[in-house]
């Protein structure tokens, strides 16, 4: 009764009245319309936005995984170089430039929200140029978008890419910028 019942709604309680956002899906909202969750990767396509990290499952919540190929994986090191060369001949990025690990491969569970600064960078000229933004522009929505770090302990920064292209999309002039 104690453990199966009145623990669970207890916590339930608390996590409703506490964080209610992240209890709930940390669900984003176009008006009414939910675009997605902040949790949850999902994919981008065009040039108009920036790229999601890879996933191995098609961004699918219910099958998360990676493909379970080893580093020696033949199919792996190919299904590789073709990302690689497809990131590249995309955003323009020159052979010698050295790519972030998280442009070409999935992350474990296929479903990782984030993309490294390093990553947002190299996207950035391709996203500037299709939506006729500066550089310095979209800088400025790479750095707003940025979560940091936990308390310069724990973790990287990355940025959430849903939230970065809900952004872009509502940019309609540079003072929104500001």
């Amino acid at each position: 009764m104690l453990l199966g019942l009145l623990y669970p709604i207890a916590i339930t309680i608390i996590a409703q009245k506490l964080f209610s956002f992240q209890a709930n899906g940390s669900l984003l909202r176009n008006g009414d319309t939910v675009i997605g969750s902040r949790l949850v990767g999902q994919g981008f396509t065009g040039p108009l936005y920036f790229q999601s990290r890879m996933s191995a499952n098609n961004y699918d919540g219910t099958n998360s995984g990676a493909t379970n190929l080893g580093p020696t994986s033949k199919k792996l090191m190919d299904a590789t170089a073709d990302k690689i060369a497809k990131v590249r001949q995309e955003n323009g990025i020159n052979p010698g430039t050295p790519l972030p690990a998280d442009m070409v491969l999935t992350s474990a569970s296929g479903l990782d929200p984030h993309i490294s600064p390093e990553n947002a960078v190299l996207q950035s000229g391709r996203v500037a140029r299709a939506r006729d933004i500066s550089i310095s522009d979209i800088n400025t929505l790479i750095d707003r978008n940025t979560d940091n770090d936990f308390i310069g302990i724990w973790g990287k920064p990355g940025i959430n890419v849903l939230t970065l292209n809900t952004e872009l999309d509502k940019v309609i002039n540079k003072e929104q910028l500001k």
